[in-house]
């Protein structure tokens, strides 16, 4: 896999016991989207600015669910990863991550779509 330094500390804030430190890697300027799909249908998006980040923060379960990176591409200045998320070792859901980079390394957009309807067999 590529290194993808950004993105692999975000996900790492993420699975930690304090995830709001993913608060201190954002742009003035962020903007973000999270598709987040439960499956059979059901799913919701999470969109907005700084407020719509500490509002995704505020609503997910922490330190339970586990990051896995699998396919990591650096493009300029975009990060992209294809992964999984597990649940007590086992599989959760498949995600796709997309993080654009300002000048000094903070995410400045973050696009997230994960669903459990789709599994990437290793």
């Amino acid at each position: 896999m590529t290194t993808v330094p950004v993105l692999t500390r975000w996900f790492g804030y993420m699975d930690s016991d304090d995830p709001d430190r993913v608060l201190g890697m954002i742009a003035d300027d962020f903007t973000m989207s999270v598709q987040f799909s439960q499956g059979g249908g059901q799913s919701a998006e999470f969109v907005g600015d700084r407020a719509g980040l500490v509002g995704y923060l505020a609503q997910r379960e922490k330190s339970t669910l586990i990051h896995h990176l699998d396919v990591g591409v650096v493009a300029g200045d975009y990060e992209l990863v294809v992964g999984r998320t597990t649940r007590n070792g086992a599989f959760e859901a498949s995600f796709n991550a997309t993080a654009q980079l300002d000048s000094t390394g903070a995410v400045r957009r973050l696009l997230i779509a994960r669903t459990p309807e789709v599994a990437f067999v290793r």
